[in-house]
């Protein structure tokens, strides 16, 4: 185990009860895990905020884990498409994503009389761009892997070690976050960046993976590595995401990166298709 578990799965004893807001990434599935090892199914609960801008492929992954390892799970659904500060998507748009949550939640953890609500964040998320961090911290979320000191390479290992089949999974935020800044988040833009995804996923490209939202433009980001794979599959793309109701494809050569909506630097790119 890494030398961090230890002083996690005292932290979480600590509790006399813990719900985890559990997005099914790797973060929330390790913090939810231990919860069920050292508190018990009836002192440690689950949550999932069920919205459209939930990425089906992180639901089923959430279900998977919470299977294998018997965690009290329970669904409850999030009304953030129905706020028009989150719907008008500036930069702070995770704020209220994560307001709407943490209501939900710790409601949800009063009704069944639950002492202390957690979620995933890391020692590493708290020095990026994260407005959800001051939603957190407005209601008293508490972070205990990163109060434990736990960095993302940390998280990987002692999931490995417990087993959680996840543990080298990419990061799959919320398909909010592919949508350009100022471009209003509407269910069917969700969906098409899920749908293209979803495309890109079956011609086997691996590791970090975003279609960025830009009105009429797709723009693809992945690994260096995988950028002849997107280009060998361009007529593939194309007549795919034409039909989801794009018209032009481009590949962002600089490759995959978090925050890449915030660079100052324009973007390097390359026309991978566009309608006739």
């Amino acid at each position: 185990m890494p030398p961090h578990h230890s002083a996690l799965e005292s932290l979480v004893a600590g509790y006399s009860s813990l719900l985890v807001g559990y997005s099914g990434g790797v973060d929330s599935a390790l913090l939810a895990v231990v919860a069920r090892r050292v508190l018990g199914l009836e002192r440690s609960v689950a949550a999932i905020g069920i919205s459209a801008s939930y990425p089906e492929v992180q639901y089923r992954q959430a279900l998977d884990v919470a299977r294998q390892f018997d965690l009290n799970l329970v669904e409850v659904e999030t009304g953030e498409l129905s706020d028009p500060r989150y719907v008008a998507n500036a930069p702070d748009r995770c704020y209220f994503c994560k307001r709407e949550l943490w209501d939900r939640l710790r409601a949800l953890a009063h009704d069944r009389n639950i002492a202390v609500v957690a979620d995933g964040t890391n020692a590493d998320d708290l020095g990026e761009h994260r407005p959800g961090l001051r939603a957190a911290a407005e209601r008293a979320i508490a972070a205990p892997l990163a109060e434990a000191g736990f960095r993302k390479a940390d998280v990987r290992r002692a999931a490995r070690a417990l087993g959680i089949p996840i543990w080298d999974a990419p990061a799959a935020p919320c398909l909010s976050s592919r949508i350009r800044y100022g471009l209003r988040v509407t269910g069917p833009r969700l969906q098409q960046v899920e749908q293209g995804e979803a495309l890109l996923r079956t011609l086997g490209v691996a590791g970090d993976l975003r279609v960025r939202h830009h009105g009429d433009e797709a723009r693809i980001e992945v690994a260096v590595s995988e950028l002849d794979r997107i280009r060998r599959h361009g007529r593939r793309i194309g007549s795919r995401f034409f039909a989801l109701g794009f018209d032009r494809v481009t590949i962002d050569l600089d490759g995959y990166r978090r925050g890449s909506q915030l660079a100052a630097a324009e973007p390097r790119l390359e026309l991978l298709v566009k309608r006739s």
